[in-house]
């Protein structure tokens, strides 16, 4: 069921929809093939795939929802984690109808895909993984180390909440620029809209619980320790077609990590994408669209 919408193109809107009791914002539009985008930890589906959905749904019908916890979505006490957005993703295909789809996930994202494709491959027909969690050891930043400490990560939350509302955009361009591994073009990859953007998000009520939950579940001793996050072993059970698309400057997940799933998947093809960190979908736009025109269009 569709509420309230905001036009966002043509042929790509913004709008909200209920899978279950929860009330979710979405992305949509476009006719032909479904493909569904997942963004990655602290985003959401109109941030993450800002320079991709619009190009995408010219040829294609896409969806972009904001995992619950994330973005203009509801935000509920929940067990956060891969288990629980991975049943999220599930519920959300079946309310919208969709059989199989496209799946392309970014980062935590990623992860989340390929939980789909490994548990559910009858809903996934080709899959496509970007600077994708879960193909190896990340380099783990020690911010993410931090915020696992109970009472700090929620002052280091309240700080950032803060610093986006007074610190000077050219700041906060350069700070997220060092997780994410971008080096040029700050002012149009991170642009008043998009810095306006993470404002809301931040502000927003339950926000920085779901955030600190998810990073929580993630490097959780028992997640740590049994490799909960990494497929890389599970990798050669993919019988589908694999995109992978990385950043070739990524300081988190490496390309060495893109070339042995490469190895691994049967039907799968590799671009790397230089001048790239973290996130090439928004730093090089151009060149990912069109490896993934080229993906969804063979």
């Amino acid at each position: 069921m569709i509420g309230t919408q905001r036009r966002a193109s043509k042929s790509l809107h913004s709008g909200f929809t209920e899978v279950g009791s929860l009330r979710v914002h979405h992305m949509y539009g476009g006719r032909g093939t479904p493909v569904l985008f997942i963004h990655g930890l602290g985003s959401s589906g109109y941030i993450e795939w800002r320079f991709n959905l619009e190009t995408a749904v010219a040829k294609h019908r896409v969806y972009a929802p904001d995992l619950p916890g994330f973005g203009r979505s509801d935000k509920p006490r929940a067990r956060y984690g891969i288990a629980y957005f991975t049943r999220f993703i599930e519920r959300y295909m079946e309310c919208r109808g969709l059989r199989s789809a496209v799946i392309a996930g970014t980062s935590l994202g990623g992860r989340i895909a390929l939980e789909l494709a490994l548990e559910r491959p009858q809903l996934v027909r080709k899959l496509v993984l970007v600077n994708t969690l879960g193909l190896g050891v990340p380099k783990v930043q020690a911010t993410y180390g931090i915020v696992t400490i109970p009472r700090v990560g929620e002052a280091l939350m309240n700080f950032t909440r803060s610093a986006l509302r007074w610190a000077p955009p050219r700041l906060i361009r350069r700070v997220a620029s060092r997780f994410s591994g971008a080096t040029s073009d700050l002012e149009r990859m991170m642009d008043d809209a998009y810095l306006e953007n993470l404002r809301e998000m931040y502000a927003a009520e339950g926000y920085s619980g779901a955030y600190l939950a998810t990073v929580r579940s993630l490097m959780s001793p028992r997640a740590l320790l049994g490799r909960h996050y990494d497929l890389t072993k599970r990798l050669n059970e993919l019988k589908i077609p694999v995109q992978l698309i990385w950043g070739a400057d990524d300081p988190l997940f490496p390309v060495a990590h893109a070339a042995r799933a490469h190895s691994l998947i049967e039907r799968s093809r590799l671009a790397v994408i230089e001048g790239a960190g973290h996130t090439p979908q928004a730093e090089r736009p151009e060149e990912f669209n069109r490896v993934l025109d080229r993906f969804l269009s063979t």
